[in-house]
């Protein structure tokens, strides 16, 4: 079994913003593949059971706000007893070009504060991360400021494509390994 964790705040208020980009992605792939998120039993998560080519994959969305996704993501490693390899964590990134994707093995929080939840609650750097490029905000405002920001219309225009190329990156690595959607999806010409 695998798990496919979006990561952003939950709330209306929040749903439109770029810091959410992780929900939007697990919402997209719930859809495609005709399921619910529903509460999830003893857990801080809404959650979907799927399969893709064989494999039994979790959706999830935490409950929790951002920098506090560690306490559901470790909850729902610990009820499918599962190890960190067998999470990839989808989230927002200041530092790449609006809609880029970057896949990663494992590694460090770059700064992003529910990653740094998931580490430090996992006791682990070594899950898969899928990095979706928000853009950087212009330069007399703050980081915290622009992620709580909507998607202006340009942007707005181009999610369908971005949440495809992310659901086919999801699915890839749930069916081929992160080595394989690496080469694939990191690449700049896609």
């Amino acid at each position: 079994m695998k798990l496919i964790i979006g990561l952003g705040n939950p709330g209306k208020i929040y749903q439109d913003h770029r810091h959410n980009i992780g929900f939007v992605v697990i919402k997209a792939l719930a859809k495609t593949c005709r399921v619910f998120l529903k509460k999830e039993s003893g857990v801080l998560a809404l959650s979907a059971k799927i399969k893709i080519k064989g494999q039994n994959v979790v959706l999830a969305m935490p409950l929790t706000f951002m920098n506090l996704s560690g306490i559901a993501v470790s909850a729902l490693l610990a009820k499918y007893k599962r190890d960190p390899e067998d999470l990839l964590v989808v989230c927002d990134d200041l530092d790449l070009e609006f809609g880029r994707l970057k896949l990663k093995a494992c590694g460090s929080s770059g700064g992003h504060r529910g990653l740094k939840s998931i580490i430090d609650s996992a006791g682990s750097q070594n899950f898969s991360r899928l990095r979706i490029g928000i853009g950087r905000p212009r330069k007399n405002m703050e980081p915290t400021k622009y992620v709580l920001l909507p998607f202006h219309k340009k942007e707005k225009a181009r999610i369908p494509e971005i949440l495809e190329k992310a659901g086919s990156c999801c699915k890839m690595w749930a069916r081929e390994g992160i080595t394989e959607s690496m080469n694939s999806f990191n690449r700049r010409d896609r």
